[in-house]
């Protein structure tokens, strides 16, 4: 879940050198002073993880090409939008968070109606799938899941032209998973 909850969050992400590929240093945070395995980067990860590196790079191509990502200010924080761009949080329930220390998800709306975007990400930590409530949208309109980080690629990633829809009020989000919806 963590590179693709840094690109779906406001701001620029901050990925080190290799995040793309599954590069990791074992937990080591100093890396930079090891002259061994441990900081050094695999060139062979870019064909052994191109897959992932696909996926990465298909997040990063479409949250650059929304404008709620690159709003300048805060975004607000409301349950019912006034000033856009704005955030409602979520947790498996619509506009009821689960903030508590020991809470295993989290989802949250991003809307910025001026520039026809909306967006609904569910993330799930806990060991088990668990479903979510989707905010309604109006008659005619649907959702798309465009990431489902629970899917095999190709399929982890859709473009919101080939992604497919989402018929239910409900969607159940994989174990240590995340879920990003378009409308």
């Amino acid at each position: 879940m963590g590179v693709q909850l840094y690109l779906v969050s406001q701001g620029t992400p901050m990925l080190l050198m290799g995040d793309e590929v599954l590069r990791s240093q074992l937990g080591n945070n100093n890396a930079y002073c090891q002259n061994n395995e441990l900081s050094w980067f695999d060139w062979d990860a870019i064909s052994t993880q191109k897959e992932f590196l696909r996926f990465v790079k298909a997040l990063i191509a479409f949250i650059q090409s929304l404008h709620v990502f690159k709003h300048a200010y805060p975004l607000i924080v409301t349950p019912q939008p006034i000033v856009e761009p704005a955030i409602t949080w979520h947790g498996v329930q619509l506009g009821q968070p689960a903030w508590e220390h020991d809470s295993h998800s989290l989802a949250f709306t991003l809307r910025y109606r001026q520039c026809g975007e909306l967006l609904h990400v569910m993330l799930n930590a806990f060991q088990s799938p668990l479903t979510f409530e989707l905010p309604p949208l109006p008659r005619g309109q649907h959702w798309r899941r465009i990431v489902n980080t629970a899917l095999a690629s190709p399929d982890d990633f859709c473009q919101f032209e080939m992604a497919p829809k989402v018929e239910q009020p409900l969607y159940e989000v994989d174990s240590h998973s995340s879920v990003v919806l378009m409308a």
